[in-house]
């Protein structure tokens, strides 16, 4: 790619089975995967976008409007690290934990460590990179669980899901 070239936006997965199929598209064995880091910010709701996959790990850049949150999980067959490229969020324990966290500063998630999060609201638009690492790829890597240990789907009303609505003009890069 030329210096002139705009890097397209990766595409938005709207649910988990989206997640997966992109995450298949991705993944190529034996060969290597470049990505660039760009997005459009959201005014409401959250984003994910695949960057890249392989069998063992995945690459994701999450955005968060002011304020957005989820609700407490765990993911039961995946390591996972965020990043945080812009803003600021405040991570919560089951037992009342609480960790503020801002640019450059990560969070490392082993499985079944439960936690969630909300962006701050003072800070703008909270931005992500997420890397998961599978713990058995032969099993499904997104799934999650609840406190009870039921299955949780991420992209829920429960998980505090809201449709997206994308700023035309604020990009991330």
């Amino acid at each position: 790619m030329s210096t002139a070239e705009t890097p397209a936006f990766a595409p938005i997965v709207h649910s988990a089975a989206e997640w997966r199929a992109e995450m298949a598209r991705l993944t190529k064995a034996g060969q290597p995967s470049f990505f660039h880091i760009r997005t459009r910010l959201p005014k409401e709701g959250r984003t994910n976008q695949v960057l890249g996959a392989s069998r063992y790990m995945n690459v994701v850049l999450k955005t968060y409007a002011s304020g957005g949150e989820n609700e407490i999980h765990a993911h039961s067959n995946e390591d996972h690290l965020f990043v945080v490229l812009q803003g600021g969020a405040v991570f919560h324990g089951p037992g009342g934990e609480k960790r503020e966290v801002g640019k450059n500063d990560c969070v490392l998630l082993p499985a079944g460590t439960f936690y969630w999060f909300h962006a701050k609201e003072d800070e703008g638009e909270l931005v992500m990179l997420r890397v998961g690492a599978h713990i058995d790829p032969d099993s499904d890597v997104l799934a999650r669980i609840d406190l009870d240990g039921k299955p949780f789907d991420g992209y829920s009303e429960k998980n505090k899901e809201v449709p997206i609505v994308l700023h035309e003009d604020r990009i991330f890069e």
